[in-house]
């Protein structure tokens, strides 16, 4: 239906002559001007306002380069899952909808707490069972895995709260007991099978002086020793060794030889020790002994000076000769490289079967048999202290000991069935 001021065009047939065309253009013209007009006003009326009534510029119109640009670089949207949150929506949720938070006691963290105490229960588990068969496969007893298991704990424990003692020469005997000594201990029962012979010799209480013959390229025969005393002694006594310089200059071994029990082959620490009733250890041949080839195995190098049996007449104390058979066998020397050996400062660099031909490999010592006799004492406290000033005695007693010991290696010898058996 029109309205009253519009006249349809085809309304021209009912007026009378050559008016009707013109009647028509002109209400087409006027028909017009009121379209650009309504155009126009359009424009100059906001569309939005904000709040306070201000109006909001309207947004500049995008050219067709824009309009791809945008549709190019515009975020495709992600398909929403009623059980998958995005952070942000995550966030807004949480401030705006309070209620709607999950409790802590049944958020997932607390079943994965669980499933974590569970795993590691588990592997303690698996470590018991597992170390419970290696004890059966080398001949022990699950209690007694179970009581060193229990000791380790005990040490981890003193040593986190500081429980320990360290006396004036750097020993530590809880070191020593819980750590030092069962790192030893394999090698001693399965590897070396040490067999111990005069034990009985070594005083119970007291001090003494054990001397011993010095082999094997790396001093395996002191370590060994030192662990022969400590677990075939009725008393259980701490051997504390008299080592050489060279062992406190390197690094890692001069502080675990402190812990030990070790201390400087000097007079003054020894009869420091001697004095104050310690069981010490020395091997006067040093690194002549430690070093020579396996041409010249159990030949007995120079005892030095006879320093430590002064050491041993000021003291009062009895020198026990020790014998070591086996030791030389763990690493023949074929040869020495004494050039490279000077370079970095070493007593020298020895050339094995197997070292260096295998790296690494090499440093595996042979599973050689051992035997370990300590002699009858020797005493020196019926000589008197000022004998310890008297060279000729010094000497003489000096080659006593070499003596005693050199014939005992050779009577070791011809008891010995196999190098390995």
């Amino acid at each position: 239906m029109a309205g009253p001021t519009v006249a349809p065009i085809g309304a021209g047939s009912a007026v009378k002559g050559g008016g009707s065309r013109a009647s028509g253009a002109d209400l087409l013209a006027a028909g017009a001007a009121r379209a650009s007009g309504e155009r126009a006003k359009r424009r100059r009326t906001p569309l939005l306002t904000d709040a306070s009534g201000d109006e909001i510029a309207p947004r500049p119109v995008l050219s067709a380069i824009d309009v791809r640009a945008t549709s190019v670089h515009r975020p495709r949207p992600v398909p929403k899952s009623g059980r998958v949150l995005t952070a942000k929506a995550a966030r807004s949720s949480a401030t705006t909808s309070p209620a709607r938070r999950v409790p802590a006691q049944t958020a997932k963290p607390s079943a994965a707490n669980s499933l974590v105490g569970a795993g590691i229960e588990d592997l303690v588990a698996i470590a018991i069972a597992t170390l419970r068969r290696a004890a059966a496969a080398s001949g022990l007893s699950g209690d007694d895995i179970e009581r060193q298991v229990a000791a380790t704990l005990a040490f981890v424990r003193r040593r986190l709260s500081g429980d320990y003692t360290v006396d004036d020469f750097g020993f530590d005997e809880d070191f020593t007991e819980n750590a030092f000594l069962p790192l030893l201990r394999p090698l001693y029962k399965s590897w070396f099978r040490v067999e111990v012979r005069g034990i009985e010799n070594i005083p119970s209480s007291g001090g003494a002086l054990i001397v011993a013959n010095h082999s094997g390229t790396v001093a395996f025969d002191s370590l060994m020793t030192q662990v022969a005393v400590h677990d075939e002694h009725p008393a259980h006594r701490h051997l504390r060794m008299l080592g050489a310089d060279l062992v406190f200059k390197t690094p890692i071994v001069g502080a675990v030889a402190r812990k030990s029990g070790c201390t400087l082959a000097a007079n003054p620490d020894a009869e420091r020790l001697l004095g104050s009733g310690e069981l010490a250890g020395v091997w006067p041949e040093g690194f002549k002994g430690v070093g020579k080839p396996f041409s010249e195995r159990y030949k007995l190098q120079r005892f030095g000076r006879g320093g430590f049996v002064a050491a041993a007449l000021r003291t009062s104390v009895p020198i026990v000769p020790c014998s070591v058979v086996g030791a030389e066998e763990i690493y023949p020397i074929l040869g020495n490289l004494k050039t490279v050996a000077r370079l970095i400062g070493a007593p020298y660099i020895p050339v094995t079967p197997t070292f260096p031909l295998l790296g690494p490999l090499g440093l595996i010592p042979l599973p050689s048999k051992w035997i370990i006799e300590f002699g009858a004492p020797v005493e020196t406290a019926v000589l008197g202290s000022q004998a310890a000033d008297d060279p000729m005695v010094v000497f003489d007693l000096t080659d006593r000991v070499r003596e005693t010991i050199q014939q005992s290696l050779y009577s070791l010898l011809l008891q010995r069935r196999s190098v390995f058996f």
